[in-house]
């Protein structure tokens, strides 16, 4: 049977943001609001963000030219689109040359809708009703007004899925977005169900630039499968002594 799958996919988170920042310090003051004044898709990377992604770039290009990427598709989202820039500009030229890159919005942050650049108190302040909501229905299928939720986020990765299928079948492809879209595509590859997924992402939060991989695998189903290979992986950012981050993305939201 033919082959539908790319030979090798790699998940990739943004390196730290600013916005990873600000949350971090407003979550650490008890405080009701993240303050930063982008709107969520213009918020750049920090200064760590901009170092990690170097790191990570700098082991995808010690890979033998044969197991480099081939496809870099990446969210339209500045620090996803700065750290696959980054990433790139460390591959040899020539073969940086011949890439077929992509901005996809499909690939884009979970929409939080009214809940935007609120913090877990804001949230619970604010929106009492929303916050005991949330509690209850549990963040998979919670959708915040003007929002979305993880379901929503893995239905439009659906589609992202179809065209890995049907234009990148045997190609190297490198997707670099999003926390909460690492984790949806991991329960879209992996066929994976709501209390697993979540058993993962309460157990560790995807660390900035870190390494989700999978291999095809001609054995696996019918007709072959993609392998599971690394997970969070952050190897090539501890080896060149760069801190490690895992910072929510914007809002903060408990774990549920």
């Amino acid at each position: 049977m033919e082959q539908k799958w790319p030979q090798e996919i790699w998940v990739v988170r943004h390196g730290q943001s600013a916005g990873n920042v600000a949350r971090d310090l407003a979550e650490a003051a008890a405080g009701h609001h993240i303050d930063i004044a982008h709107r969520d898709v213009d918020v750049p990377l920090s200064e760590l963000g901009e170092r990690q992604s170097q790191a990570l770039g700098s082991w995808f290009a010690a890979l033998p030219p044969e197991q480099q990427p081939t496809v870099v598709l990446h969210s339209p989202y500045v620090r996803a689109f700065e750290t696959a820039n980054i990433l790139m500009q460390r591959l040899d030229p020539a073969h940086r040359s011949r890439l077929v890159v992509e901005s996809d919005e499909r690939l884009r942050e979970k929409e939080f809708g009214i809940l935007d650049r609120l913090t877990t108190y804001g949230i619970a302040h604010h929106h009492p009703d929303l916050y005991e909501q949330r509690q209850h229905v549990g963040k998979f299928y919670f959708r915040p007004p003007g929002g979305e939720s993880w379901c929503d986020v893995i239905l439009r990765l659906r589609s992202v899925v179809d065209t890995l299928n049907r234009e990148y079948c045997r190609e190297r492809v490198l997707i670099v977005a999003h926390q909460v879209t690492v984790n949806c595509f991991r329960y879209l590859f992996e066929r994976l169900d709501e209390k697993t997924i979540l058993d993962f992402d309460r157990a560790a939060d995807v660390p900035n630039c870190s390494v989700t991989s999978y291999t095809f695998d001609p054995d696996l189903g019918k007709g072959g499968h993609l392998a599971l290979r690394l997970v969070n992986f952050v190897a090539p950012l501890e080896a060149s002594g760069t801190p490690v981050t895992a910072s929510k993305d914007l809002p903060a939201a408990p774990k549920a």
